[in-house]
Order: C-alpha cells, then structure tokens, then sequence
C-alpha cells in the first residue's frame, strides 16, 4: 500500500503558552515524541497540545507567574482541581474533562522518563465519572436509503455528485469505515470489479484489511465513471466540485440533508453509518472479535459497546410485539 501519511509539522521550539524556558522546551519535546515514537493523529497531537496550554495560561493567572519545571512538580491537588472547576464553570463537559486530563498526565509520565521530576498531582486527582453512551446507529432501511443516490433526486445536485456522497456512504455502511479513512483513499486504491478487499490506514497509522460487499464496489465505479475530474492513481479518490480533495464537512452536509428526507434523528450522523455496520453485522450473527478487526478497535471492550445496543434493541422489539410485555 501507498504511504500516504503526510509528513508532520516542524516541530515548534517554544510552546506557545505562559511557562518557562525548559518546561516550554519539554512541552515541545513531548509533543514531538507523540507524533513520532506514539504516532497519534495530528489531531489528537493538537488536542493534547491545547489541553496543556489551556492548563499553564490557568496557572499562570491562578498563581500569579508562569509555572517552570520546578512549579510544575510541585504543583498541589488544590491548583488542579481549580483548573477543572473553572472549566466545568465554561460549561465544559466530563468527557472534555477527562481528555483533558489524560494529556496533562500524558506530559507528567513524559517530565519523569525524562528525569525531571515527578508531578505526582496528576495520580491523586480522578477523572470525572462518564455516563457509558451507548452508539446510535442508524435503522437498516434508512442506511440503504441513505447510500442511494435515488433518495436525493430532488435535489438540484450535479448527477456525478450524488454519485460521490453515495459512494461515500456506502463506505461507511458498508464497510464499517471511517469518515477520514474514506476520504483518504486514493485512487489506486478504489476497489472495483473482483477486488472483494481493501487495506485501510485507520488510527494510530495501524492498517486492517476491511471486505467490500459488491454494492459497495458498484457505488465507487458509479462514481468513477461519472467523475468530471482527472483522478491520477496517486491522488485521492473522492473529489470536491472543484477539482480538490472532497472535504468531510460536505458529508456531513449531505447527512443532514439526508436526515431531512427521511425524517431521521439528529444522532443520524456520517459516524452512526459505521456504528450502523457494527450493529446489524453483530444483529446477524458476526463474531464479536471479527467485527473489533473490521472496525479496527484497539480494545475489545469498545467493540462490546454493540452487544449492548443490540440487547437494547431486542429488548425493546420483545416490549412491542409480545403479549406478556404489556
């Protein structure tokens, strides 16, 4: 497979936030580790990146002085949890909370491989409790429908347009793929024809093999063969009206239009497609641990959030039909 991993950002040499010289330089040398040694997404990086500058431009104004190394390992319970009550004030919720913890200690553990310090702080405080959100996929019907360019005739789109968003949907329900790993297909990689298979670069940069049912396949030659564009191999496969790389907020656009038509909920999101895929595979008889690999699921526990959706759905069938449940 291409590597089509876009090579990271220069790594910045000053951490542009309120710290001292050596805590802004580790603060960059973390980051730098988190794109290279860890190889997260550019976006987690980024998260981690403001989650940081968040909490020393706090400190800063809590404290009266930017923190250095030294600050920073002596920091008490009390200055964190100042931080996350007054981000709860913003109207910041647990889940933000959490994350924003978990590169907070992301940084300590890297201060103390270092040798600099251990703030032990971020061990003491625990992270806001979650409520367990269990996905929302969408109904069979109406993720078929979705993936029809049929569904969206009335619409004053150009034919090879419906044709795309079709194709990308189909992807997403059909093959349990992400957004962005839809969208980062090239070319080349467009499975047609016999090709029953495609390799996709998921999270982390870790690659799974994913099967591609032939309506998926139908939906991507559709689109091939009504594409005004040029599409070389080494490009990407899904385009804008201009000639660009296809934007995901226009998918999600589309979704929304979608959710309209067929008088969807708005948790009928481009991602409930995927949750969609998970859950009726697992509705039919699908192997948990096949379905983990198909998503491409670090941990088997994410994955056994669908047992439960699909017990919710039981459930709630036996409720309606049978005589006893009344």
């Amino acid at each position: 497979m291409l590597d089509r991993t876009a090579a990271p950002p220069e790594a910045p040499t000053v951490f542009p936030a309120p710290a001292g010289a050596d805590l802004s330089g580790q603060a960059c040398a973390w980051l730098g580790r988190l794109r290279g040694e860890r190889r997260m997404s550019e976006e987690t990086v980024e998260a981690y990146g403001r989650d940081l500058r968040q909490f020393l431009g706090f400190q800063a104004r809590h404290g009266g002085a930017p923190l250095d190394l030294a600050g920073f390992a002596g920091l008490a319970p009390a200055d964190l949890r100042a931080f996350l009550a007054s981000r709860r004030a913003e109207g910041v919720e647990s889940r933000s909370l959490a994350r924003n913890l978990a590169g907070l200690r992301s940084f300590a553990r890297h201060l103390e491989r270092e040798g600099l310090g251990r703030a032990a702080v971020f061990a003491t405080v625990r992270s806001p409790k979650l409520a367990r959100r269990l996905p929302k996929p969408v109904p069979a019907p109406a993720a078929i429908a979705m993936t029809d360019p049929a569904t969206r005739d009335g619409e004053e789109r150009l034919p090879w347009v419906l044709a795309r968003d079709a194709a990308v949907l189909a992807l997403l329900y059909g093959a349990g793929l992400r957004i962005g790993e839809a969208l980062g297909l090239t070319r080349a990689e467009a499975p047609m024809g016999e090709q029953d298979g495609l390799t996709v670069t998921g999270k982390g940069r870790k690659t799974r093999m994913v099967p591609v049912i032939a309506p998926v396949r139908r939906a991507i030659e559709a689109y091939l063969a009504l594409c005004p564009h040029p599409l070389p191999g080494a490009g990407p496969l899904f385009l804008g009206v201009r000639g660009g790389p296809l934007s995901p907020r226009i998918i999600q656009l589309t979704v929304e239009r979608l959710r309209g038509a067929l008088g969807l909920p708005d948790s009928a999101t481009p991602h409930a497609l995927r949750h969609a895929f998970a859950t009726h595979l697992l509705g039919a008889g699908g192997d948990l641990r096949s379905i983990q690999e198909l998503l491409g699921h670090a941990s088997l526990s994410t994955t056994q959030l669908y047992t439960a959706v699909d017990s919710a759905r039981l459930v709630e069938a036996y409720r309606a039909a049978h005589p006893r449940a009344r």
